[in-house]
């Protein structure tokens, strides 16, 4: 879907926040501006005012929230499975292996080489038919200290997620 406008917003993301844990509240200021429906060259493009860390988390983060919603077959549907690689690598950086052995796994079940574009991505699920279950219940099983973990890595490189700013929401469907 397109966007339909967008709005500024000022975020601000210092030690107060970081401290807090509360990953949503800190990875703000890419959630508000990281467009994931517009295909890989935009979500390219609007990640890199951001660090490393701070896209490793958002990656990480998407990838949690739709597991945890609706298992790895919904992380893929939907528009957030185009981070699955981001997810990985942030995975490692953070030091959750299992959880990334875990995604690493889905992705070879859906053919090694998930496509960056959401219809492509879905014909790959509708033709492959991968089954999840085994690697949606070993994340569930981690799923605690995996959002443990990642607010660990964000305090560890904290740094790297202040922020201070305006950002433009986009408005619309995400």
């Amino acid at each position: 879907m397109a966007r339909n406008s967008n709005k500024e917003i000022r975020i601000v993301v210092d030690d107060s926040v970081i401290d807090t844990g509360d990953i949503m509240a800190i990875i703000e200021p890419v959630w508000e501006s990281v467009y994931m429906c517009e295909g890989e060259d935009e979500y390219i493009n609007e990640l890199k005012k951001f660090s490393k860390p701070q896209k490793y988390a958002f990656a990480m983060f998407w990838y949690m929230c739709e597991v945890d919603n609706g298992g790895h077959e919904q992380f893929y549907y939907n528009s957030a499975g185009i981070a699955w690689e981001d997810a990985i690598e942030g995975f490692g950086e953070a030091g959750l292996l299992e959880v990334q052995k875990i995604l690493k796994e889905s992705a070879k079940r859906l053919g090694g080489n998930p496509s960056k574009d959401r219809q492509e991505r879905i014909r790959q699920l509708e033709n492959i038919k991968p089954n999840f279950d085994d690697l949606d219940e070993s994340y569930y099983e981690l799923e605690e200290e995996t959002h443990e973990a990642l607010a660990d890595y964000i305090k560890k490189n904290r740094q790297a997620f202040y922020f201070n700013g305006v950002v433009s929401k986009p408005q619309g469907n995400r």
